[in-house]
């Protein structure tokens, strides 16, 4: 038997008291980078100050909901400017290298979205540019700060899932209008470092460092029609230095089946229990002591702070907890998580993941952090 515990409903957002020391903020790239400025009332140690992109439509949409901010197509303006003390990255995958070094020149920490590059030379550029300069970094893995997954997170390092000794993730979502809205996703990258950095990243975070892994992959009829790159469904088997066992699961052409599946889920199979975390529904399920199942159902509670509305929207809740945890580690001096060398690491799983994929053959992850 198992019983349902709603978490009480609370203020949908309570905008909290700024921190005097509160980090400005700049965001290149309006499109999902909007989504963080908007999410900026519910953090205490970063604030907005700055947009910016190419698209003038975009800085006018952005510039019309938030109107007190400095706005600007030139990034390195914004870059010069003393109030932009963190950089938010929001811009196509193939830009995010040029972007992260330009701004740890301009002696900005940075906030880059996933995945943080999708080539070996540009994780290369990134890892050295950070080294030098000695500027920090966030990678904007946004399931990490989604409310099951930072419960399931925090039962786990309380001890209460004992050893993680098999690891289930997945990422499944249809996504032609994905294609349609940003072509470029189509022709110039693979959905190993779009869609599949989600679970992968979740394989490195539970398992640490990845010794081997082997992919499997093929290309929807979705995906045929739209001529993309490489496939959009894969299936890895990862294993960890340690020899535990992964799995993650990506499939962009499907029709998909919500009240069965959650777009994102993660199982944690533990010597002590085992739990589920599921994206958008927003519900954590474990085994308690006594082999009861529970389900923590956040989505009354919750609704508003991640997804601004009834309805299950974009990343808000989760870009302003990420944006708050980095903000409130630069302050206090404390380490974030996923950093820079811990974005390299993941990288270099992806890279071996698309090369596995590709010669059909088990893989051994190059960890360029450790060269």
């Amino acid at each position: 038997m198992g019983f349902i515990k709603h978490i009480p409903g609370t203020n949908p957002i309570i905008t909290p008291p700024r921190d005097p020391r509160s980090l400005g903020l700049g965001v290149v790239g309006l499109h999902e980078g909007r989504t963080l400025l908007l999410a900026m009332n519910r953090t205490a140690s970063i604030h907005p100050v700055a947009g910016c992109d190419l698209n003038p439509e975009k800085v006018q949409a952005c510039r019309a909901e938030l109107p007190g901010l400095f706005y600007t197509s030139d990034y390195q303006q914004m870059l010069a400017r003393p109030d932009v003390q963190v950089v938010a990255i929001y811009t196509p995958d193939s830009l995010h290298a040029d972007h992260i070094v330009a701004a740890f020149d301009a002696g900005k920490d940075v906030i880059c979205t996933k995945p943080l590059v999708n080539s070996l030379g540009d994780a290369r550029r990134v890892l050295d540019a950070g080294r030098r300069t000695g500027r920090r970094l966030m990678v904007g893995q946004s399931t990490r700060f989604f409310e099951p997954f930072r419960r399931q997170r925090a039962a786990y390092e309380r001890g209460e899932l004992g050893t993680v000794e098999l690891l289930d993730a997945h990422y499944i979502h249809r996504m032609d209008w994905y294609y349609q809205k940003s072509p470029w996703v189509a022709k110039e990258t693979d959905w190993v470092f779009l869609g599949l950095s989600h679970p992968l990243d979740l394989l490195c975070w539970y398992l640490g460092p990845i010794r081997s892994v082997q992919a499997m992959s093929v290309r929807s009829e979705l995906a045929a029609r739209f001529e993309t790159r490489g496939p959009d469904v894969y299936i890895v088997n990862a294993v960890s230095q340690t020899g535990r066992l992964g799995r993650a699961m990506g499939h962009y052409g499907c029709h998909e089946l919500p009240t069965a599946r959650n777009c994102i889920e993660l199982m944690l199979y533990g010597s002590r229990s085992t739990s589920l975390a599921q994206y958008h529904d927003m519900r954590y399920v474990y085994a308690a002591p006594d082999g009861t199942e529970v389900t923590e159902d956040h989505l009354y509670a919750g609704r508003h702070y991640y997804f601004n509305s009834e309805v299950h929207g974009m990343h808000y809740g989760e870009f302003a907890n990420y944006a708050e945890a980095f903000a409130r580690s630069i302050l206090d001096g404390t380490p974030n998580s996923p950093d820079l060398e811990e974005g390299v690491r993941t990288f270099c799983v992806m890279d071996a993941v698309r090369r596995s994929a590709v010669e059909g053959r088990q893989v051994e992850v190059q960890d360029i952090t450790c060269s």
